[in-house]
């Protein structure tokens, strides 16, 4: 049994990209032969489980939703979980990143990280009076100091590959993106969501699912949603989610006279409301121009669900085929033209939905979890390999 140590500034009950991917990997790769520990923040009183370890923390200024982890106690927690480990895997930049490299060098293990985020493109929606070109290089040159310090890095997409080797990124870069567990997205009951939530049957329905985040994009779908209604004026966006531009976003949708065309449905739980919700809508709508990779792409589309979508950064991996999607020009009016012909057209998005739920099944948890377990395979041996060489060297 090979035994690895994930560590992370995020996790569940924390809801985003990096919490989801980690859960999903972790419990495929038992099937990989992949014994997999944890050590991840602690957010309130959440009950231990085992193989997952949390450290506690205070919360981060501005956003009280994520945690400043206890940077001594994070390096002592690792760096004893460590010792029973084949392999140390970072998921975060921040204290988790320290603390996973430093017992890693310790111990003599391979420590790799995922590059979930695109940071260059974030930083200016939160530091808005720092000029962006400064933010930019400040980014790129710390990300390319944290993954050269590394054996090797993980990118969920193409794009991702591009953009680090850009920055000066030398070490070994493998495109590995997070699976979905098809069958819990196929699985939802569209028709009492839309009762649940008093959606009539006929009324088209789009939907948004992601974090509510000024980077998202999300008020271009609103944008977008105008143009819809010259078309088909009952249509509605629902957006699942929460986060810090949660209250923009409402004042947005009050500004715009859109209170009856768009609502808001917050997180909704992963084993049953939220393939629910894929379910109950006709078209997934995604706007966002910085994903690393689009997972929620892939969910919509394993639920059966056509994508209208911007083609960039990492979701262009999944939206290169044309398999179940429409792509759409960056462009409000032409985004909602584009929408609103796959809304009005049910034969059409039959049709889409046939496709994508076939693209999905090159997407499937599992399939990424075995490609996953073979490459932290290739790292141990190669690190033994070294450190028998070295050893063999200090002896003659």
């Amino acid at each position: 049994m090979t035994r690895i140590l994930m560590v992370s500034d995020v996790y569940f009950p924390r809801i985003n990209g990096v919490s989801t991917s980690m859960e999903s990997f972790r419990r495929c790769l038992t099937a990989e032969g992949v014994e997999v520990r944890m050590v991840v923040p602690r957010y309130g009183d959440e009950p231990d489980q085992e193989g997952i370890v949390r450290v506690a923390g205070r919360p981060v200024p501005g956003d009280p939703e994520d945690r400043l982890l206890r940077w001594r106690e994070m390096h002592r927690t690792v760096e004893r979980e460590a010792a029973n480990c084949d392999l140390v895997h970072i998921q975060t930049p921040f204290v988790a990143h320290y603390a996973g490299l430093k017992a890693a060098r310790r111990h003599g293990l391979p420590v790799l990280a995922t590059y979930h985020t695109l940071f260059e493109e974030y930083l200016e929606y939160y530091a808005p009076f720092i000029p962006a070109s400064w933010l930019k290089a400040q980014a790129r040159a710390f990300s390319r100091r944290q993954c050269n310090a590394l054996d090797a890095v993980v990118v969920p997409s193409s794009a991702m590959k591009q953009r680090l080797e850009s920055y000066g990124v030398a070490k070994l870069l493998q495109v590995l993106p997070t699976g979905i567990p098809l069958r819990q997205f196929a699985a939802g009951d569209g028709a009492a969501f839309r009762r649940l939530h008093g959606i009539a049957e006929e009324r088209p329905v789009a939907l948004y699912v992601g974090r509510l985040a000024h980077e998202k994009n999300i008020a271009f779908l609103f944008d977008a949603l105008t143009h819809v209604r010259h078309t088909l004026p009952d249509a509605l966006l629902l957006v699942a989610g929460e986060g810090p531009a949660a209250r923009d976003l409402r004042q947005n949708v009050e500004a715009q006279g859109l209170n009856e065309a768009v609502r808001f449905v917050g997180y909704l739980d992963r084993d049953q409301a939220l393939p629910d919700c894929y379910a109950a809508a006709d078209v997934f709508a995604f706007a966002s121009r910085t994903e690393t990779q689009g997972l929620v792409l892939l969910e919509a589309m394993a639920a059966g669900l056509p994508v209208v979508a911007l083609s960039a950064m990492g979701t262009g991996d999944i939206l290169a085929s044309g398999r179940g999607c429409r792509v759409a020009e960056d462009d409000p009016q032409a985004f909602g033209e584009t929408l609103a012909h796959v809304l009005g057209r049910k034969a059409l998005r039959l049709q889409l939905a046939d496709h994508a739920r076939r693209h999905a099944l090159d997407w499937s948890d599992q399939a990424m979890a075995e490609r996953l377990a073979t490459f932290y395979r290739r790292l141990i041996v190669s690190r033994r390999e070294r450190a028998a060489i070295v050893c063999a060297s200090e002896t003659t």
